[in-house]
């Protein structure tokens, strides 16, 4: 009796042991001590700064162009989501207790050369007429550019070095994300663009202060000089509303 009550109480406790699964969506491992394994491990968290950035820009600037950019990096994340679904590759081994989910393409991969692509459209194509004959303008362009590359270039070694994709699985991301950098830059400059005019003119839109900076070359010097001259003029208001005594 003893033995019976013994076993269907550990039984019951086997039954009520928690399972717990880690996020992986933000979880890295890197060897213990391996210095350039926890500076790559860093760096690929670089994606969620990257949405952090989004949102904050979002929510301050309200501008059409950073919210397509925006949607762009979702329907980016999609299309990466779809396709490991579809070709149904595993991860390294060593990974295999971390992720259930399939490593063909390499989602970081994938996200990082978007953005970097894109962005270098944006400063090509779309920033082309915002003094280039300024050598300070030119440089600060080209330091991003460079930045961003060197960004997607150090998180697509760190997924490999830290064993978390193939050497192929990031190849296949990083094309799969310039073809849609490509596609969706191509979709915002040709056609969403010049339909910005008049989003920006819905009552929605209105209610949430969103705003259309197409036109507007330099939108940091547009925003600087009119605070400066708003600021300028409400001084001068209240000083001549003091009292003379």
């Amino acid at each position: 009796m003893f033995v019976f009550k013994k076993y269907s109480k550990d039984m019951a406790d086997s039954e009520n042991v928690i399972e717990w699964q880690p996020l992986a969506l933000t979880l890295v491992e890197y060897p213990k001590g391996d210095f350039i394994g926890k500076f790559f491990a860093l760096t690929s968290l670089a994606p969620f700064g990257i949405g952090a950035g989004f949102i904050a820009l979002i929510l301050f600037r309200r501008d059409l162009h950073t919210i397509a950019f925006f949607v762009g990096t979702l329907i980016n994340e999609l299309l990466n989501i779809i396709l490991k679904h579809v070709i149904c590759e595993k991860r390294p081994l060593s990974r295999g207790h971390l992720y259930n989910e399939y490593g063909m393409p390499s989602s970081h991969a994938q996200f990082i050369w978007f953005f970097s692509i894109y962005v270098l459209y944006f400063f090509i194509i779309r920033l082309h007429h915002i003094n280039n004959n300024n050598i300070i303008s030119v440089l600060w362009k080209i330091i991003i550019v460079s930045n961003c590359f060197l960004l997607a270039i150090i998180v697509c070694v760190g997924r490999v070095y830290l064993e978390y994709h193939t050497t192929w699985q990031v190849i296949v991301g990083s094309l799969v994300g310039f073809v849609t950098a490509t596609v969706w830059f191509t979709v915002v400059h040709k056609i969403l663009t010049p339909i910005f005019p008049q989003v920006a003119n819905l009552k929605i839109c209105e209610m949430l202060m969103i705003r259309d900076t197409t036109l507007i070359p330099n939108v940091l010097w547009f925003e600087y000089t009119k605070s400066r001259h708003e600021a300028r003029t409400r001084g001068r208001k209240l000083a001549a509303c003091k009292p003379i005594r």
